[in-house]
């Protein structure tokens, strides 16, 4: 499984980047899947469904089947937030993951960058971001792609991880 990062401060537009993103890879015959890190307190359950009920009751995991997907909660009751790695041992293999969010994962990421965030640059002070994306020019040592050329971004990104 080749792994692939998204950094970039929020409002950057990195998941809208991913959204364009993901359709070229899977034309190309790719299974793709993402690992995304939410802030805190994120829920994919609603009050009131049963789901929602039995863990807040008390279970440690809910696993929700049907015909066309399954979603597994878990819940962290106090312990302790796993790693990255712990992470992705919880996925299916696939040919190329996504990840967004782990800032400081040991993986090659794309440094996703609008000046109109305010926020400073981040690949000066990590050393996995292999390349920026911008809709701006920026002065950088490191590839420069356009924000806005998702196939030219996709091929980038395909080459660096061996897919291409």
């Amino acid at each position: 499984m080749k792994t692939f990062g998204f950094a970039g401060w929020s409002g950057s537009g990195k998941t809208t980047l991913i959204e364009k993103l993901i359709p070229l890879f899977v034309e190309r015959g790719l299974r793709v899947s993402l690992l995304k890190h939410a802030h805190h307190t994120f829920d994919v359950d609603h009050p009131g469904k049963d789901s929602y009920r039995h863990r807040q009751a008390g279970a440690a995991e809910v696993l929700v089947t049907s015909s066309r997907r399954w979603a597994l909660m878990h819940e962290l009751r106090g312990g302790k937030e796993p790693t990255f790695e712990e992470q992705i041992a919880h996925l299916s293999p696939c040919d190329l993951l996504i990840v967004e969010g782990f800032k400081y994962a040991p993986i090659p990421k794309l440094e996703v960058w609008r000046a109109e965030t305010g926020e400073g640059l981040l690949h000066p002070n990590d050393p996995h971001i292999v390349a920026m994306a911008s809709d701006v020019k920026v002065e950088t040592r490191l590839p420069l792609l356009d924000l806005n050329a998702h196939e030219a971004i996709a091929g980038f990104i395909l080459g660096h991880v061996g897919l291409a």
